[in-house]
């Protein structure tokens, strides 16, 4: 099982630290306006960050995931994410 750690750095930009076999670290940018579309009073941006990071897992390893990118990307690459995120948090 993965370690994820969030850590807002501004009000926007957020360093995440994923230990498994191999510790990475990815800055993400979250914009407000985005985070009120998938999180909205459900959870604070760091839980929708670990749990984003949680559903890329599943999907990659963590030294594939980019290492630094804007969290609306996510959905680029798979169409699923922002319909499964929100039944997730």
């Amino acid at each position: 099982m993965a370690q994820i750690e969030v850590i807002k750095q501004d009000s926007e930009t957020f360093a995440v630290t994923v230990t498994i076999n191999t510790t990475t670290v990815h800055l993400v940018t979250l914009k407000q306006d985005y985070y009120e579309k998938l999180a909205g009073v459900k959870a604070g941006p760091e839980k929708l960050i670990e749990k984003s990071f949680e559903f890329l897992l599943e999907r990659e390893s963590n030294t594939s995931i980019l290492p630094r990118f804007d969290l609306a990307v996510i959905a680029r690459y798979f169409p699923e994410f922002e319909k499964t995120i929100v039944k997730r948090l």
